[in-house]
């Protein structure tokens, strides 16, 4: 839930002591608090600025019938040009969805949570000078090339609220040829003909399974083992609920933790089968501070052959989870030396991890260093929710950003990639209001920060959804991506290592023969975009607004 209120005093609105009349019962705000954390908390909090705005005395500047109004159908009041409303999709570049499903008891169980917290300033980094209003002060122009699409296939609904089909990561078995699909709410399906068969569902498996509230939890991905039609071997990333089983890699007593994100292996009895039979064992638990930024990609390298040490090793991208945005920095600000923020390379066949279920590869970057965590192939990003590799072998990763830019980078062992003190090349302060961006200082080589090879801000779009490299022309070459809300597709050719705009283009849509947009298509304003690659190298984009899988066709 973004909800966009500006606190500000409008001289035609009369002074009011907001906030008087909302309830003050105790089981009033304790439903309330469980509405926020299963529909605001993956953008709000009270403490500071998130994706949406600190809500922090919210009740006690606007009125309860405003933020009613908003959070029923927030694009209404914004396109009615509301000065709070319009002001704040200004600053935050993103809609936030409807709720106009609550029922008149939630909203007000609600408004009592929020009630009950008063305004805090966050405290930042006053030797921090020189703000950067405009990050990259021109804006993306279209590329003289189009993208062909044509409708592939329609992903069942798993629910009549919020997305019709939380439509995440569509990727191949690479040595079948087989193609899977997965939803958030636990599903994984292969694409036969066209058709989505259910191959299995997560919840069946595990009780502890959770998939709401939505955008930061859930079936957040899959890989299978490049030899899976021999040893029928496959991996998820998955959210549970807090229960007894303790974390591998575990958070100080002094932290809450909201959730575990928990990689599993399955082992299926016949790897030709159609519906998921066999066994399933845990590899490893990982503690979260919120239910933002788990774990939305793990991956096995597709170019790796089996003489090359890569084969078989299964990269894990793993978020700061939400831990700068709510206060919690020093969780990201570890150096390579914990498991949040971090790309994390295991040999899922070996055993010397500590806890025994997994191996570490000899040829991981910190295995000779003084570090605990020798699991890290790569350290310093916030969200990094897709990793794809190049013809020539390198790994880029998409990282979503907070709010200033989102970028790709080339991932190289070892390497600092400067969250939460960078933004793309941008100094935030992770103390202070991290939606503000500063210049890079002058001595900036002494922080070792690999920087994007593609950037670009929040003019643009609010959240990068990670691509591919096309294989055939007329794009052969160029890395295709999206935006996640906004639902833009873009072209890059990050050989361009400059990385101000002029290395990035937006793609036309045309479907049937005319231009269009996924607005269009989906008639929503919020799309929830992501791309996938097949077997072949063909190119798929598909969205969580109508679960609608679309292929790129050469015209």
């Amino acid at each position: 839930m973004l909800l966009a209120v500006v606190f500000c005093n409008c001289k035609s609105e009369p002074k009011h002591e907001y906030g008087t009349t909302i309830s003050i019962n105790t089981e009033d705000i304790q439903n309330g608090k469980l509405i926020f954390e299963q529909k605001c908390s993956h953008c709000h909090n009270f403490k500071k600025d998130a994706i949406g705005p600190n809500l922090s005395g919210i009740t006690k500047e606007v009125s309860e019938a405003w933020i009613k109004e908003f959070i029923k159908n927030p694009f209404k009041m914004i396109s009615q040009k509301d000065p709070r409303a319009k002001a704040l999709h200004q600053k935050y570049k993103t809609f936030m969805p409807e709720f106009s499903y609550l029922s008149e008891k939630e909203f007000d169980e609600l408004l009592s949570y929020m009630n009950s917290y008063l305004k805090k300033e966050a405290s930042g980094n006053k030797n921090l000078e020189d703000v950067i209003d405009n990050p990259i002060k021109d804006t993306l122009v279209y590329s003289e090339d189009n993208a062909h699409i044509e409708f592939a296939a329609q992903v069942p609904a798993s629910s009549k609220n919020g997305p019709l089909a939380r439509i995440n990561k569509m990727a191949c078995t690479t040595n079948s040829g087989r193609v899977f699909i997965n939803d958030l709410r636990g599903m994984l399906y292969e694409l036969k003909d066209n058709k989505p068969k259910l191959y299995v569902s997560i919840s069946k498996y595990h009780d502890s399974f959770m998939s709401e509230p939505g955008l930061g939890t859930g079936f957040g991905s899959f890989a299978f083992h490049p030899d899976f039609s021999e040893n029928g071997l496959f991996y998820t990333a998955h959210s549970e609920k807090l229960h007894k089983t303790k974390a591998d890699f575990s958070l100080p007593d002094s932290i809450p933790v909201k959730l575990q994100w928990v990689i599993k292996e399955w082992k299926s009895k016949d790897p030709k089968r159609t519906v998921f039979e066999g066994s399933i064992r845990e590899l490893l638990r990982i503690d979260f501070v919120t239910i933002m930024h788990g774990i939305q990609e793990i991956t096995f390298n597709p170019h790796s052959s089996k003489n090359d040490s890569d084969y078989g090793m299964l990269y894990i991208g793993v978020g700061d989870g939400g831990s700068v945005a709510y206060g919690f920095p020093k969780i990201a600000l570890h150096g390579g030396a914990q498991v949040w923020g971090t790309i994390l390379r295991i040999d899922p066949s070996g055993s010397n991890s500590d806890n025994g279920k997994y191996g570490i590869p000899k040829d991981n970057p910190f295995v000779n260093a003084n570090k605990k965590n020798k699991e890290i192939w790569a350290y310093g990003l916030r969200n990094p929710n897709r990793i794809c590799w190049n013809t020539e072998g390198q790994m880029y990763a998409s990282d979503i950003g907070h709010n200033i830019v989102e970028e790709v980078n080339i991932i190289e062992p070892g390497k600092f990639y400067g969250w939460p003190i960078r933004e793309g090349k941008f100094v935030v302060d992770p103390y202070g209001n991290q939606s503000l961006a500063y210049p890079l200082p002058e001595n900036d080589t002494d922080f070792g920060v690999t920087y994007p090879v593609i950037q670009y801000d929040h003019d643009d779009g609010s959240a990068i959804s990670g691509g591919f490299f096309s294989y055939t022309a007329p794009f052969k070459g160029k890395y295709i991506f999206g935006d996640i809300p906004e639902g833009t597709v873009y072209i890059a050719d990050p050989s361009e290592t400059n990385t101000d705009k002029r290395n990035i283009k937006k793609l036309n849509i045309v479907f049937k023969g005319k231009q269009t947009d996924f607005r269009q298509l989906t008639n929503k304003r919020r799309i929830d975009l992501r791309l996938g690659q097949d077997c072949d190298g063909n190119m798929y984009m598909f969205t969580k607004a109508d679960g609608k899988i679309y292929r790129m066709i050469n015209e």
